[in-house]
Formats: structure tokens, C-alpha cells, sequence
């Protein structure tokens, strides 16, 4: 096995902890060989004091040492980060990256690329942080069997829901100590708004189904606009409120993808998935229910999941992508009837929304509700209407509920 001299690009949160976990990693055999950064005289810290020489603020710095034969990238801008990624695949070196935004975007460019110039790209850490979904659905479930995957995939939302329905919290405070304790950004609108989960679930899908969806065709919707009334509601009927996003086959020929709040019972396994960790139950059909758990985000577990990837890289691992080849891939489809709980004010919903049936409504001075069935296509033609400040919708699940 070869000795990996990394050029790292980032020296964050998550750079830091690569930093510090690879140190402290006796078989990993690599090392940091240079740090590309962005400003050279930012305080780092005392700790990290050893790191400066190896710091530079010139990215071709990395490309023109002959000894560095690995790059690992984990920034937070999408388009350096895709200039980066694709100048390493074209000079045939391989890429450890997390940048889930770039990748959803540009996927299938990036697996022509490692195709064409046989470097290979690794990204586990870019869907659920220590959880190694990618190379759990591209090794263990490469075969047909698989009908599901769904869970929570956003840390942020998952903690701001957690302190609502476990400590009682109101919705603004539960956003606010989030943001405090850095769970959430000064601008938590990536995280509470879905596309962050968005991001990670157009990468799931590549590796889950073989299948590669663009996400401005993908329904998304946060949780930024629930009201007490919905999570009294919840409370009533005994559910928690979780963001969940999904991609499932409804049939042989098609399948489903989208990103919603939805109403989680005690008997599924994401309704214990708490604070700022993340769940993926993966669903097939000879081994029914699969779960997965734990911390999707921060310093230590992302880098322990880049890490991962460094010692696959070493042993010459590379994504196989097998379910691109398959002969009878499913097709994307918005054409399938959902269930949901739709709360508004003004709007006149029962008179803008296209419902199949309407199963139960409520008004009140306060606020009205409808539960009913509507095509996943008519949500995304009236997403304008959904957007108003007084609506909020709710996913009730409907697949595969005889099996659980």
C-alpha cells in the first residue's frame, strides 16, 4: 500500500479536525504535506500553531509538488471547490471532497471525469458526516432489491425540531440556541429551508438507484414557517415533526424523490433520531428495514468519515457506480399522489390546490387545516402558493406503511 502525502485546501472546522485525526491515526499512513488557505494571518489558535509552515495561500502550490498525490478539499464554496476537484481528476491525482453542493450539481461531469483520467473521487463525508451511507449502498445494497432510502439528513433542522418536541422549547428559541451553540448558521435558511438535506439526497439517490435527478427538479420544503398550532397538533396526535427527505421506488419502472416535514410516529426508527444527529433507514426487499445513526455533521465525525476515505483511497478504492449500468433503471417521477396536511390563514387553499380528496378539514378564527391526497407534480406547479407566510404543509407517509 502506498504512502498518501495529502494536500489539503481548507482549514476550518472540518480541515482542522482532519488535521488532528490523521496525526493521531498510526495506520493510516499519511500525512499532511501542505494546507492551501485563504488568509495566511488568521489566529488559528495555539494548537494548531505546528500547522503554519505547512500553510500556503496559493492552491498551486498543491498541484506543483511532485510528492502530494492526494488532494482533500473541504471548503465551503462550490464553484473553488469544483475548479479544484476537477483540476486534481484531470492531472490523475484522486480527491477526498465533502462539498455536497458542488457535487450534487456537477455528478455526472465528476464520474466522465474519473472515467476518462482514472483518478478517483471519494465523498462520504458529503451526505451524513460519520455515517457511511455511499459506501454502504454502493458495496452492500448494489443489487435491485432496494425500494428506499429515507431519514433525517440535516443536523440543524433535527435539533431546532428536537428542543421543540423534547424540551418544550418555542420554535424562535429552539432556532436561536442552535445558532448560539453553532449548530446553525448566523443564516440558518441552507439548513431549515431543506437544501442542504436536498444535496445530500441527489448524492444517495446516484449511489442508491443509479440514477441521477438535477435538484431544481426535486420538491423541497422547510420547516421555517411551522407554527405552535402545528406543533400542538403533532403533540395531540402523539407524532414529532421531523425534515425528511426520501427517495423511493414505487414501482419496478419509477421512482420518487422529495424533502418535506413530516409527521413521524413512535414505531419508525427516526422518530428517537434527536438533537443535532442523523438517521437513514434503508429499505429492501428481502431484508425489510436497515438503520443507520449518527452525528452528521461537525470537526471530529466529518473528519473521521474523511479519514475513511484517505485510507480507501490508499488501498486504490474507487466508486463503481454498478447501478449506472443496469439494464432496467427506474425513472424519475413527480406523477405519484401524496398525503398531506396543509394549515393556513388567508390563503384559500381548498380553492388553489388541486386535491384528488379531501379527508379532513378544520377552521377556526385562528388557523384552518386540510388533510388530503395531491400529486407530488401539483405541489411543485403550486409552490408559489405553498410559499405564502400563513401555509405550511406536512407529509403524512404513505409508502410501504403495510410492511412496517
Amino acid at each position: 500500500m502506498k504512502k498518501l502525502n495529502i494536500g489539503q485546501v481548507g482549514f476550518g472546522t472540518v480541515g482542522q479536525g482532519i488535521y488532528k485525526v490523521i496525526a493521531n491515526a498510526k495506520n493510516a499512513h499519511a500525512s499532511i504535506r501542505k494546507i492551501c488557505v485563504a488568509h495566511l494571518d488568521k489566529d488559528r489558535g495555539a494548537e494548531f500553531d505546528s500547522a503554519k509552515p505547512l500553510l500556503t495561500d496559493r492552491i498551486d502550490d498543491l498541484f506543483e509538488d511532485p510528492e502530494i498525490n492526494l488532494i482533500v478539499e473541504v471548503i465551503d464554496d462550490a464553484e473553488a471547490s469544483y475548479e479544484i476537484v476537477t483540476r486534481a481528476l484531470k492531472k490523475g491525482i484522486p480527491v477526498v471532497s465533502g462539498n455536497k453542493i458542488m457535487i450534487a450539481n456537477h455528478l455526472p461531469e465528476l464520474i466522465e471525469l474519473q472515467n476518462k483520467y482514472g483518478a478517483a473521487l471519494l465523498y462520504d463525508a458529503s451526505s451524513c458526516g460519520s455515517i457511511p451511507v455511499i459506501r454502504n449502498l454502493e458495496e452492500y445494497y448494489d443489487n435491485d432489491l432496494l425500494l428506499e432510502v429515507k431519514g433525517i439528513l440535516n443536523g440543524s433542522s433535527n435539533y431546532i425540531l428536537s428542543r421543540v418536541f423534547d424540551h418544550n422549547e418555542d420554535y424562535g428559541d429552539a432556532l436561536q440556541r442552535a445558532i448560539d451553540l453553532g449548530f446553525a448558521e448566523s443564516d440558518p435558511t441552507f439548513d431549515i429551508e431543506g437544501f442542504d438535506s436536498l444535496f445530500k439526497l441527489i448524492i444517495i439517490t446516484k449511489h442508491a438507484l443509479g440514477v441521477y435527478v438535477r435538484p431544481e427538479d426535486v420538491f423541497i420544503y422547510g420547516i421555517s414557517k411551522i407554527s405552535n398550532f402545528d406543533i400542538k397538533w403533532a403533540r395531540e396526535k402523539r407524532v414529532k415533526i421531523k425534515l425528511v427527505a426520501q427517495v423511493v421506488k414505487i414501482s419496478d419502472k419509477a421512482f420518487t424523490m422529495f424533502v418535506m416535514p413530516e409527521f413521524v410516529d413512535k414505531s419508525k426508527y427516526i422518530y428517537s433520531v434527536d438533537d443535532e444527529y442523523n438517521g437513514v433507514v434503508i429499505r429492501g426487499e428481502g431484508y425489510d428495514r436497515q438503520f443507520m445513526f449518527g452525528k452528521g455533521a461537525g470537526s471530529l465525525p466529518t473528519a473521521s468519515s474523511i479519514l475513511s476515505d484517505i485510507m480507501a483511497i490508499r488501498r486504490d478504492y474507487r466508486y463503481e457506480y454498478k447501478k449506472m449500468h443496469y439494464i432496467d433503471r427506474p425513472e424519475y417521477t413527480t406523477d405519484v399522489s401524496l398525503k398531506v396536511y396543509v394549515r393556513f390563514k388567508e390563503t384559500r387553499i381548498p380553492e388553489l390546490l388541486p386535491f384528488e380528496k379531501i379527508t379532513e378539514s378544520y377552521s377556526s378564527e385562528q388557523e384552518n387545516y386540510v388533510i388530503g391526497h395531491i400529486k407530488l407534480s401539483e405541489l411543485i406547479k403550486h409552490r408559489q402558493t405553498l410559499d405564502a407566510k400563513d401555509v405550511f404543509i406536512i407529509n403524512i407517509p404513505q409508502f410501504f406503511i403495510d410492511r412496517d
